[in-house]
């Protein structure tokens, strides 16, 4: 996988960048302060000055997703990296504060683009088992990126008179460097690729991205992947013979899941969301003893010859690589299969039927099914089955138009798109991006230079120091995170890290309240900080922007995204505008008792709304949307389907 990995690193880049930035003026507001009277003088216009930039992600978001959609996801992050590089000059400049306020409005631009659409790449690009893994990268090349700027403006700060607009300015050559590796690392999603009927390309991609040259089986999810799949439904098949005592054949892992969660009783489970009810179950679930096989002799419900053939790319028109009928389903020297495997434990399989309309005329229907591997001998398997993307070209075509009539019609897309809005605004509030900025500035208040008197820092140098220490701790805590992502999943890790967000932000309170020394103060202060970012960075830090990226199918998944990323970027302006005036009128006790409040309000809804995506591929996601959207889930025993 070393394509994937590649590319999921250079892309991830981007995300450095927004690292070193929220570093760098959150070191150089000390010295703005200073230099700029009207800062001073108005605390209003510091967090405008500190927000501008969120504006300007918000502004960009607006279409970054739909032109991805439209244009690729390549070009735009090349053109993230240029606005990077332009910011960095103008911010060097910088004579006045209007100047100023324009390079952090083209900074924002350039930090729009990367949030938004480098968990897109990634995600399109990654396999499904290591999904989790490669889009936790982000986070860590964030907080990479946050310690080597902290490092560089306390040398600044070193200096008789520190200069601000340098510290501001050296973004420049990191911007540099990302544009190189954005334009010599960086090939085209194939997913999108496929999207656009580019199937030539799309394979060339993948191949690449796999390090092997039969991509077969992903071509063809990512064909089927083009349909939405608003009929989705979950059906059973029982393929030999039974368990007469239960009337079921061994190793059902999807069916039984199924079942289990449509029994669950509590109340608690009566409040879930019908898709993580679902997929608890399903991830509960212990694999058959002996590992998993393919499901065996599906070939009678399945056809696997004489099907629609459907031109995507008229340059491939008379060529077998350009097929989608045939190739995608047949291993090189093998005969053509009846299943094949998309990794994570599934099987992606047709379903093909043939039919009289009342008119005398014959119908053929064609139905995907998504399988979870069984035990060899004697299966009981569910599937997700849905229309399928192999039809005749003009119908295909307009099962991918999508856009804002899909997205706002009940279905599955509404339905991952609430989840994926609530839970940016839930992170947001829960006060991250005001203690990153404003670090240093909470630390100071906090009395920090009192642990560092001996060592004969100023107090905004012995901030910044300790600033740097902190992010510096942070990136073993996203090591971690990275190792447990697509093993203990997204889901399990929010629901342990949160209450650990609700510990730190109760101990911060109880110690600006409560009297004591001025060193313990800072201490106590400083290790709730701390604790706070580590577990911010495990959790709630990288996997709301991974699930948004997992959850909504291709032909609209920018378009979801931009409006999931304009629902951040509009709770970070909030919070960061308003957080100096908070701070000046609440101070550290009221100001992180609120942060507190809503991440309990956060693990509530984590608890009810948020399923565990690990090791699904992004078709099947949207098909278990669609399952859950209808509110309720099947008892698959009340009429099977025997074969």
């Amino acid at each position: 996988m070393r394509g994937a990995v590649v590319a999921a690193a250079a892309a991830a880049v981007g995300n450095m960048l927004q690292g070193w930035d929220n570093a760098t003026i959150a070191g150089a507001l000390l010295y703005m302060r200073r230099d700029l009277p009207a800062l001073q003088a108005h605390p209003a216009l510091q967090g405008l000055v500190v927000a501008t930039s969120l504006i300007g992600a918000t502004i960009v978001t607006t279409f970054s997703g739909p032109l991805s959609d439209s244009r690729g996801r390549r070009p735009m992050l090349i053109a993230s990296a240029l606005l990077y590089s332009l910011a960095g000059l103008l911010m060097l400049w910088s004579p006045n504060v209007p100047i100023l306020l324009l390079a952090r409005l083209v900074d924002g631009f350039a930090i729009g683009l990367a949030v938004t659409l480098v968990p897109v790449y990634i995600s399109e690009t990654a396999p499904p088992d290591t999904r989790g893994l490669l889009n936790t990268l982000p986070q860590l090349t964030g907080s990479t990126g946050m310690f080597l700027s902290y490092c560089m403006v306390f040398l600044i700060t070193l200096a008789p008179i520190p200069n601000w607009r340098l510290m501001l300015g050296v973004l420049l050559l990191p911007a540099l460097l990302y544009l190189l590796l954005t334009i010599f690392f960086l090939s085209e999603s194939p997913r999108w690729l496929v999207s656009k009927g580019r199937m030539k390309e799309a394979r060339t991609v993948l191949q690449m991205l796999r390090g092997r040259q039969d991509v077969s089986a992903e071509m063809a999810l990512l064909v089927e992947g083009l349909t939405t799949g608003r009929d989705t439904a979950i059906e059973e098949y029982v393929v030999g013979p039974t368990d007469e005592a239960s009337g079921l054949a061994p190793g059902s892992m999807f069916g039984s899941a199924v079942t289990l969660a449509s029994r669950q009783g509590s109340m608690l489970d009566h409040l879930k969301d019908p898709v993580v009810a679902l997929l608890d179950s399903l991830h509960d679930m212990n694999p058959p003893a002996g590992g998993t096989t393919d499901v065996p002799n599906l070939g009678s419900m399945i056809g696997v010859h004489d099907r629609p053939p459907i031109d995507w790319d008229e340059e491939n028109s008379g060529d077998d690589d350009g097929d989608i009928a045939a190739p995608l389903l047949t291993m090189e020297g093998e005969a053509a299969t009846s299943t094949v495997g998309i990794g994570g434990g599934w099987q992606l399989a047709w379903k093909w039927t043939e039919g009289v309309a009342a008119d005398g005329t014959r119908q053929s229907t064609v139905k995907r099914m998504y399988l979870h591997e069984e035990q060899a001998e004697g299966v009981h398997a569910a599937a997700l089955v849905s229309q399928s993307a192999l039809c005749t070209k003009k119908e295909a075509e307009a099962e991918v138009e999508g856009g804002w009539r899909e997205v706002l019609e009940p279905g599955g897309v509404r339905h991952a798109l609430v989840c994926g809005v609530a839970i940016q605004i839930l992170q947001q509030f829960s006060g991250i991006s005001g203690v990153l900025l404003y670090t240093p500035q909470i630390l100071e208040q906090a009395g920090v230079g009192v642990l560092l008197s001996r060592l004969g820092l100023r107090d905004d140098s012995a901030s910044i120091l300790i600033s740097g220490v902190t992010t510096l701790l942070m990136l073993p805590s996203i090591g971690v995170a990275m190792r447990l992502m697509d093993v203990s999943g997204r889901r399990s890790l929010l629901l342990w890290t949160i209450p650990l967000l609700v510990a730190s932000l109760a101990v911060l309170v109880a110690a600006s309240v409560a009297p004591m020394a001025a060193a313990a103060h800072a201490a106590v202060c400083t290790g709730s900080v701390v604790v706070y970012l580590c577990c911010f960075v495990m959790g709630f830090g990288p996997i709301p922007n991974i699930l948004c990226a997992e959850i909504f199918p291709t032909r609209v998944r920018g378009l979801c995204i931009a409006i999931c990323s304009l629902a951040f970027w509009l709770a970070d302006i909030a919070v960061t505008y308003t957080l100096p005036v908070m701070l000046a009128s609440l101070g550290l006790a009221g100001l992180f008792a609120i942060y507190a409040a809503v991440c309990c309000v956060a693990l509530v809804f984590v608890a009810l709304r948020v399923p565990e995506t690990k090791g699904l591929p992004l078709e099947v996601i949207i098909d278990f949307f669609n399952v859950g959207a209808k509110g309720t889930l099947p008892n698959l025993h009340d009429d099977d389907d025997h074969y």
